[in-house]
């Protein structure tokens, strides 16, 4: 049984069923919003993941504007990276035209450390320069909704901002699903058929959520049509090869180094120089916002002691990316589309190193494929994969989007799902880190 979040109710709550007995309304989201905290009796563990804790339902705002599009927003347990009980928050908007029988959960591409970043605080009304993303990809939810999908719309980072832990990306999406079917205001239930869409960001979650369902969420599996994704990471530790020295994308490396460290209770600090630990406290809380550009030919070893120079010689880091590394993971049972860009040039990234060849700035192309080739021989021959070599990673969004939405629909309709199995070009290894001695 949900926990409700206040007792009173308005006459916008009114506009869903029970809404005066299990939701309250909110103008927007604060960091003192306590509709993010768990106030329950009950603990955490003792609850299944995907129990609803609160719910509410509110105006979906766009840069902190009311539309008048409702949105149910559902506080439920899920569980972090270290197995741990933990609380998120996902939302979900019922299609204007649709029956509740299908709904995408759609991964946003909002990678920030600041919990205030999130897709549902936006949508609450929250202001913030990372959620400016989340406002922004509301071109993406539209055509969905017009489509009749419900859509479900998670914070994959949860409440901690865990920016680029894969697994805990997949464990608050696939939690988010059960919260949505079993909660009576969303108009789903047990027998929605679901599809997971995200780029960039939202790849990551989109990816390891296909990939964990079959353990993690076997009923959230059986209903799942297939996985639409674009400019995904795969091998985090190839990234940072690839992005070491570039002119936009560097920032990346010590957010995902935040991110994975903070996931995992892992400290790199030690590691790091001087100028490494100003940099990291800088953006402890930043978003890919903030880290765009910012740190132009900014290199692991200008962050590192000198002994450190080989990130491999950190056992931490080692161990981090080694968890993060979706070659290491299942391989999805469900039919898989996957865009990836190789124009990274068009983005100050120039890398072409032995091993990991080019990307679309940020993204490595060699490993997508690398994976995608993976799935088709363990035993999903559904995988489709494009690139575009003339397009970096922002410009692929708009080429993918429409083909990831025309797929999705196909996968609906029940037509068979094509497959590019046997013509994807060779990839590159992605074989787990071995750890070298500190010099």
């Amino acid at each position: 049984m949900a926990v409700t979040a206040a007792p009173a109710a308005t006459a916008a709550e009114l506009t869903t069923p029970n809404a005066a007995m299990s939701s309250t309304t909110a103008s927007s989201a604060t960091a003192s919003d306590p509709f993010y905290t768990y106030t329950g009796s009950e603990p955490l563990s003792s609850l299944a993941p995907g129990t609803v804790l609160k719910t509410r339902t509110l105006q979906y705002h766009l840069v902190g504007l009311p539309t008048p599009v409702k949105a149910i927003q559902l506080l439920y347990r899920t569980t972090d990276a270290q197995g741990r009980p933990s609380a998120n928050v996902t939302t979900v908007v019922r299609s204007l035209s649709g029956d509740g029988g299908k709904a995408v959960s759609y991964q946003s591409f909002y990678d920030s450390l600041n919990p205030e970043d999130g897709p549902s605080r936006a949508i609450a009304g929250g202001l913030t320069l990372g959620g400016a993303i989340a406002n922004a990809e509301a071109l993406f939810l539209a055509p969905l909704l017009l489509q009749g999908y419900n859509l479900v719309i998670p914070d994959t980072e949860g409440q901690t901002s865990n920016f680029a832990a894969g697994p805990e990306y997949a464990t608050n999406t696939l939690d988010s699903i059960r919260a949505a079917t079993r909660s009576a205001e969303t108009g789903m239930n047990q027998d929605t058929r679901f599809g997971l869409m995200g780029y960039s960001g939202g790849a990551i979650a989109t990816n390891w959520a296909a990939a964990l369902a079959p353990s993690y969420a076997p009923e959230v599996n059986d209903k799942l049509v297939g996985f639409a994704e674009g400019g995904l990471l795969v091998d985090p530790a190839h990234n940072l090869k690839y992005v070491d020295g570039s002119l936009v994308w560097t920032g990346v490396i010590p957010m995902a180094l935040i991110g994975v460290s903070r996931s995992y209770g892992i400290d790199l600090k030690p590691y790091l120089n001087s100028y490494g630990l100003e940099v990291y406290q800088k953006l402890e809380r930043g978003s890919i916002v903030d880290a765009l550009g910012r740190y132009p030919g900014l290199t692991w070893k200008k962050m590192a002691k000198p002994q450190y120079a080989d990130p491999n010689s950190v056992p931490a880091f080692v161990d981090a990316v080694n968890r993060i590394n979706l070659g290491s993971a299942p391989t999805p049972a469900v039919p898989g589309f996957i865009a990836q860009g190789n124009g990274g040039v068009f983005e100050g990234t120039f890398g072409n190193r032995p091993g990991i060849g080019t990307g679309d700035g940020v993204m490595v192309a060699g490993d997508v494929r690398a994976l995608a080739r993976q799935y088709c021989s363990t035993g999903n021959g559904s995988i489709e994969y494009k690139q575009f070599d003339l397009l970096s990673h922002v410009g692929v969004p708009v080429v993918w989007a429409p083909l990831a939405m025309s797929w999705m629909d196909d996968r609906f309709a029940g037509r068979n799902a094509p497959s590019d199995c046997g013509r994807i070009p060779a990839g590159n290894s992605l074989a787990p880190e071995k750890p070298v001695p500190a010099s």
